[in-house]
């Protein structure tokens, strides 16, 4: 494990579906306490690189290091792997036969062995921190979209990851209820935690992001910091693609 190094460098990446090619040369080192928002259009690799990451996509060619350990080393852990990094996905994903405290440490005591008492605690506070403390005992059908994607993170950050992903998690949501899981998001980066998101949020991203990388057809086209990348985009595709958005310049 390096400690000096990028928490996550992405080098070369290719990944191919049948004859189709989704990730064409991915290369992408993320430092630690950093904020990474990816952007594009559906279909551009956003979502097939964070499951690259979390190695529920094998890739076909290039490698991925977390902490510097080569991650897609065919013989790494994958649920080792999986144990460093906190995914949250935009149908929540919660279980339902689990209460929300329950979602919450699950990992914690079944994966790092952590006594139940001690990962409750520690559930409980995460609970209150995103507002839900009085709901530690209601199911997921019992909670609105905005809460179970709140539950979502909180059950994701329980174990302290060296890394978060985050794969376009208000995109189930009503419109009232974005707001509240994007703050949470923003407490998370205030944190220091450090995050790779997927987002069709440009207000958000431009909120938010230490860096948006834009990618389109699998390749990343821009990458830079927020002000430059809305307000003075160098090339003609991100340029397009913004427009498309109606997002204003300047």
């Amino acid at each position: 494990m390096n400690e000096s190094g990028p928490v996550l460098a992405i080098e070369g990446v290719h990944k191919r579906f049948g004859e189709h090619p989704v990730l064409r040369g991915i290369d992408l080192d993320v430092a630690k306490h950093e904020v990474v928002v990816l952007i594009g259009a559906s279909g551009s690799g956003k979502s097939t690189l964070l499951k690259t990451v979390n190695l529920l996509e094998q890739v076909d060619d290039g490698r991925i290091l977390l902490a510097g350990d080569d991650i897609t080393d065919p013989r790494a852990d994958a649920d080792a792997v999986r144990a460093r990094i906190g995914v949250v996905f935009q149908h929540y994903n919660l279980f339902p036969h689990l209460n929300a405290i329950d979602n919450v440490t699950l990992a914690d005591r079944k994966v790092f062995g952590t006594p139940r008492a001690e990962a409750e605690r520690k559930g409980r506070a995460l609970l209150e921190r995103i507002g839900l403390s009085d709901k530690a005992g209601e199911y997921p059908d019992r909670l609105s979209g905005g809460q179970q994607q709140r539950v979502a993170i909180a059950r994701a950050i329980a174990t302290d990851p060296e890394l978060l992903l985050l794969d376009e998690i208000t995109s189930a949501l009503d419109p009232q209820l974005v707001g509240e899981v994007l703050d949470l998001v923003r407490e998370l980066k205030d944190a220091g935690s450090t995050i790779v998101m997927a987002t069709h949020e440009m207000s958000f991203a431009r909120a938010v992001a230490d860096r948006v990388v834009y990618l389109k057809d699998g390749v990343i086209i821009e990458s830079g910091p927020p002000e430059q990348i809305f307000a003075h985009p160098e090339r003609e595709e991100t340029r397009e693609f913004l427009r498309r958005l109606h997002t204003p310049f300047g």
